[in-house]
């Protein structure tokens, strides 16, 4: 396998209910698409979602951490979280090893940072500027 292939990590995130979104794998493929370093993206079914991504810029955990603070549910049975603690491993394990530095552009942070940028916020009041300053 070449060494760029060996950067690139190919994962399942599987959600479980209750949500209000009920189809939780394509909310969050949508909220993913644009994240740095995020190469391609699937929902395969409404509880399971096929990522790939540079492991280089990010790592399994960041996306997870992610998606648990915008209010998804994660699966968290056994097996997926045996699985979910050896990725977490061996991704920062691979990424102390090529020198990657933690704290980067594409932290979570710089996430809610854009999140937040195109969300409506501001003065909330329907009126029209010059009554607002009326009194």
């Amino acid at each position: 396998m070449s060494e760029l292939q060996d950067h690139i990590k190919h994962r399942e995130i599987l959600f479980r209910g209750p949500h209000h979104e009920p189809h939780q794998a394509q909310a969050a493929a949508l909220i993913l698409s644009n994240v740095e370093g995020v190469l391609h993206i699937h929902p395969a079914e409404p509880e399971l979602l096929h990522i790939s991504y540079d492991v280089t810029l990010l790592t399994l955990q960041v996306i997870e951490e992610l998606l648990v603070e915008l209010g998804f549910h994660l699966d968290n049975n056994l097996m997926i979280k045996l699985k979910r603690a050896l990725y977490y491993y061996s991704e920062q394990a691979q990424q102390e090893q090529l020198g990657c530095q933690r704290g980067r552009s594409n932290c979570t942070q710089a996430v809610f940072i854009e999140k937040y940028q195109q969300r409506p916020h501001g003065c909330r009041d329907g009126r029209p500027e010059h009554w607002r300053r009326y009194l």
